[in-house]
């Protein structure tokens, strides 16, 4: 198969779909690999590298053009689209339940998408779990550095000192993003709330942590009642493959403290906070009714070296399997890449971005037999 990875053009984005390794990977198992110039070379990873692995540097139309499969780490933006050809395979991060424009074209152009996102092995999202462990220690680190004054912030130190109080964070969810993000603010410090829906899960916190942070079941009051004692929100809300829930609305900033931080780490999904809307690392923040709001798309991509490391390690073995076999049988013999696929042949075959949307959706092995 002929492999191609571009360059990625989203704002900040300087993660890349394959390293120099990769490329090894792929050229010992016969196939052909594209990449485009300079697609690495932010994070230390040269064009000369990936020719001594065995890629060939190309523009980024050759590479469509002649590319079986794409392989990228953000979904395609609208720029993008026009490169893509019918038939083509597409394996990157797709969120598509966020996005009716992407899934149109994808559709329209009969692309074979398989999301990293949805990749399930054992109730395990493999190829999103580096980047939700990145994403959720971030939101600590980001919120911190926000909340302060010179940004808008309420001007608190999360960690405080002796004799003053700690700042209070309260992290939305209990899974890989809130683990994470539990973990750095604990280690700051903080004052620490995690809510979830799962009793057993807030148990395993709870064990984890030693009983250091509160643990409270996410009913509309404990979650009211949290947030209006914060300083820091971080929602790490994730139904694979779907919109995000709104948990806290518009009118719920009224009960906040003025210049607390609410920080979406599920923007990609749509966002958990009715007012989130996405931002960038160039603009990160903005105000509504004077709380703050970090909804950055592509949070790991500020730490995008460590970032494509952990991805690429996680996709190599998916990818190579798709590259050997063909989607089509690739997704037959492993469940795991028949749960990442989102779109195939113009059908619709993922039933989280159905919904979203209300198309017809079509169960993967349906359309695969």
């Amino acid at each position: 198969m002929v492999i191609g990875c571009p360059k990625e053009i989203k704002v900040h984005e300087y993660r890349v779909g394959l390293t120099p390794s990769n490329v090894h990977e792929y050229k010992e198992a016969g196939h052909k690999i594209f990449i485009e110039h300079d697609a690495g070379s932010a994070i230390g990873f040269s064009d000369e590298e990936y020719h001594k692995a065995g890629a060939e540097i190309v523009d980024k139309e050759t590479l469509f053009k002649q590319s079986d499969m794409i392989i990228k780490v953000k979904e395609p933006i609208e720029s993008e689209y026009n490169y893509f050809r019918e038939g083509q395979t597409l394996f990157t991060y797709l969120h598509l339940a966020a996005d009716r424009k992407l899934t149109d074209m994808l559709l329209e152009k009969k692309i074979n998408a398989v999301a990293y996102e949805t990749i399930k092995v054992r109730n395990v999202l493999p190829c999103l779990a580096p980047m939700s462990s990145i994403a959720g220690r971030l939101a600590v680190i980001e919120s911190a550095k926000y909340i302060q004054k010179t940004f808008g912030g309420n001007g608190t130190l999360l960690s405080g000192i002796p004799g003053t109080p700690k700042g209070k964070v309260t992290i939305i969810g209990a899974g890989v993003v809130g683990l994470n993000a539990a973990q750095l603010a604990v280690g700051m410090g903080a004052d620490v709330t995690i809510l979830d829906i799962d009793t057993a899960r807030l148990a395993y916190v709870d064990q984890i942590f030693n009983m250091r942070i509160h643990t409270l079941f996410s009913s509309r009051a404990n979650l009211l009642s949290s947030i209006a004692d914060s300083d820091v929100v971080i929602g790490a809300v994730l139904i694979p493959g779907a919109k995000a829930p709104k948990l806290v609305k518009k009118d719920d900033l009224q009960c906040m403290k003025a210049g607390s931080i609410l920080t979406d780490v599920a923007i990609d999904q749509g966002g958990c906070f009715e007012t989130s809307r996405p931002t960038t690392h160039d603009n990160p923040i903005f105000d509504i009714a004077g709380i703050l709001h970090y909804c950055v798309a592509n949070m790991p991509g500020a730490v995008a070296k460590t970032a494509t490391l952990a991805l690429t390690d996680s996709t190599l073995n998916f990818g190579l399997n798709i590259a050997k076999l063909g989607v089509k049988e690739a997704a037959l013999k492993d469940s795991g890449i028949l749960e990442g696929l989102n779109t195939y042949n113009g059908k619709c075959t993922y039933k989280g971005v159905s919904d979203a949307f209300s198309i017809a959706y079509t169960e993967a092995k349906e359309v695969l037999c």
